[in-house]
């Protein structure tokens, strides 16, 4: 969380030495809750009784503990991802990464499209290991649906669950040890370690949530046991340029150079800034809008719902009085083993899948 928390501050301090928000500047408030979900209410009032004009959190028991809570204090709160059940009816949650399900439809019809042929072979035989939590959950399900929309392209195995405290994954291994694909663990290592073997051959795939930890797969010197991973981002990654992406750098290099290359090997984590990016733009509109002075958790929410941006000249990002999930279209990327790296392995912006 020290590298995010750390993106949120470069970035302010970014905007406030910029005067990019004429007449407002920001300030950060922090509470840390540990991932503790008994924590989340108390730190809610804490935040409420500072007076913050919204709240951000990428702890996943947030939003469903505070959603009824934001509503009636009519505080916008931006999460980093949450099941797609949380957001209904639309109101003051909005999410700024991904929803759980939507990368996974994503790259498993890029999969049953480019790299599997179902037809020749039949339909591939997927499934997953994961700790017991709410996006793990999300996860197995969308995966499952998917398969039972489309069962000449995927069989469903098994999205087995179990509990924070495991580390070793013996009896998950042999249940997916027939796969062609498999989704791992978020904290990927040893399960990746004890399927490789046992002799195990899957393909793996993921989300964004598993390249957090691709330092840990480095130190592990397992890049090549996850060779060829796949996974669908809303994000470029550190070996492509682009708008967001190139701002990212060059605060990252400004405020830590010492670290950076650290950081960058690391993964995901400083990468979230490009979620921040989001935040502060609603900000800057909603004081566009009604100027400084009439600024308000209203003018925040009605800019929040009226948010569009085109990155690199694409639009990629939107939300909308019913859309609380802003993004609307993701790229394709695979861990290479030989270029010991994350890389961009399709040139094109594929939309999201919203169903099955």
């Amino acid at each position: 969380m020290q590298v995010i928390d750390a993106a949120l501050e470069d970035l302010v301090n970014y905007y406030n030495e910029q005067d990019l928000i004429p007449g407002v500047r920001l300030e950060v408030l922090a509470y840390d809750t540990s991932f503790d979900p008994s924590k989340d209410i108390p730190g809610y009032k804490w935040l409420k009784e500072r007076n913050v004009d919204l709240i951000y959190t990428s702890v996943t028991s947030a939003p469903v503990t505070l959603r009824t809570i934001i509503e009636e204090d009519q505080i916008c709160m931006f999460v980093a991802s949450t099941p797609s059940e949380i957001l209904s009816p639309p109101g003051r949650l909005f999410i700024v990464g991904e929803i759980n399900e939507q990368p996974v439809y994503t790259v498993l019809k890029w999969i049953a499209e480019n790299d599997w042929d179902y037809q020749t072979k039949g339909p591939a035989r997927i499934g997953g290991a994961a700790w017991q939590e709410p996006s793990a959950e999300a996860y197995f399900k969308a995966m499952k649906e998917y398969a039972e929309v489309h069962p000449d392209q995927f069989e469903w195995v098994d999205g087995r669950l179990t509990n924070i405290s495991t580390f070793t994954w013996g009896p998950e291994v042999e249940a997916l040890k027939d796969c062609d694909h498999v989704f791992p663990p978020t904290i990927l290592t040893n399960f990746v370690k004890e399927y490789r073997a046992a002799g195990y051959e899957a393909s793996f795939f993921g989300v964004d949530t598993h390249l957090a930890f691709l330092g840990l797969i480095r130190d592990a010197q397992l890049l090549d046991e996850i060779d060829g991973m796949l996974i669908a981002r809303m994000l470029r990654w550190w070996n492509e340029e682009g708008e967001i992406i190139d701002l990212t750098k060059k605060l990252l290099n400004e405020n830590h150079p010492s670290d950076a290359e650290k950081i960058m090997s690391q993964g995901v984590g400083y990468l979230v800034m490009a979620n921040f990016v989001i935040i502060l733009e609603i900000i800057q509109n909603a004081v566009e809008t009604v100027g400084p002075e009439n600024y308000n958790s209203e003018a925040l929410y009605e800019a929040a719902q009226s948010y569009t941006r085109s990155i690199d000249g694409v639009a990629r990002i939107s939300y909308s009085k019913v859309k609380r999930t802003p993004v609307d279209l993701y790229g394709i990327y695979r861990i290479s083993a030989a270029d010991k790296d994350v890389m961009r392995i399709d040139p094109e912006w594929y939309p999201t899948l919203r169903q099955p």
